[in-house]
């Protein structure tokens, strides 16, 4: 019997932002050749026919509009608990989610933290994007940030899983550390990215920081300056509700004023869907 086919989910609201999701879902499943589920979540149980009908037709608009296939699936119950558990089922075979996100409109809290509330305790994946992707056949430039954290192996079996499948060049963006227990840490997770790097034949350049202040402006300064296609991240450990009130880091990312789009990873997440790339 066939293996089924992984899937990309997409987060769908019927705005404008899911439809650029959708977008660059199309432009990953074509390299890939994963199918794609569009996801609708619903308050009540009894919106649901309702809802059903009307993603049968935009599934229908799609296919006349832009020539592909994609399924649904329609949920009802809170928005920052179905999404995730939906893709974290490993019987739904979702590989990544991508979700579409109004950036800084109406403040980079609001919009940040809800991103990251849908986010947090997925064992998937989330590309966040704000604009369509664009129009160029790869994914060439693909910046993941270094520090000092243990949660930078955790991403990179996804950054050679986009080296190998997306035919990436990986940007290692090193953070600047002057204490020299920190600054050993990073060059640790610098070696062994490297390692696997190499391992893997993808293509990689090694970058520094040069500048102390905020390393996410600057991963975001230097992202915009080579034109890059994807920020790869991972989220904070232990989330509180005091992050999503004041900020964890990487909401300035997720959000970011450039639209830049950025995969977060959670670390402690399931290594058993991608972790042979990390061999080779």
């Amino acid at each position: 019997m066939e293996q089924e086919k992984k899937s990309i989910m997409v987060t769908w609201d019927f705005s404008t932002v899911s439809y650029n999701a959708l977008k660059h879902a199309i432009k990953m499943a074509h390299i890939i050749k994963y199918r794609i589920v569009l996801f609708h979540i619903v308050t009540e149980a009894a919106e649901e026919q309702s809802a059903r009908k009307k993603m049968e037709e935009t599934v229908e608009g799609i296919r006349k509009d832009l020539g592909e296939e994609v399924d649904f699936t329609v949920r009802h119950g809170n928005i920052f608990k179905e999404i995730s558990d939906f893709a974290s089922k490993e019987e739904n075979n979702i590989n990544f989610v991508v979700m579409g996100t109004h950036g800084m409109k109406g403040g980079q809290k609001l919009f940040g933290s809800w991103a990251l509330r849908v986010i947090a305790g997925s064992s998937v994946p989330f590309i966040v994007v704000q604009n369509e992707p664009p129009q160029k056949e790869r994914f060439s430039d693909i910046v993941f940030p270094i520090d000092f954290k243990s949660e930078n192996k955790e991403k990179l079996q996804w950054a050679i899983f986009l080296g190998k499948y997306l035919n990436s060049k990986i940007h290692l963006y090193k953070a600047p550390v002057v204490d020299k227990t920190l600054q050993k840490k990073v060059n640790i997770n610098l070696n062994f990215a490297i390692r696997f790097l190499i391992q893997n034949n993808i293509e990689y350049e090694i970058h520094t920081s040069t500048k102390s202040g905020s390393f996410q402006k600057e991963i975001l300064t230097f992202s915009k300056r080579i034109n890059a296609d994807l920020i790869l991240i991972t989220t904070t450990k232990h989330l509180t509700k005091f992050d999503y009130i004041f900020g964890a880091k990487e909401q300035y990312l997720l959000a970011n004023n450039e639209k830049i789009p950025v995969m977060c990873v959670n670390p402690k997440s399931n290594f058993a869907k991608v972790g042979q790339f990390m061999y080779g």
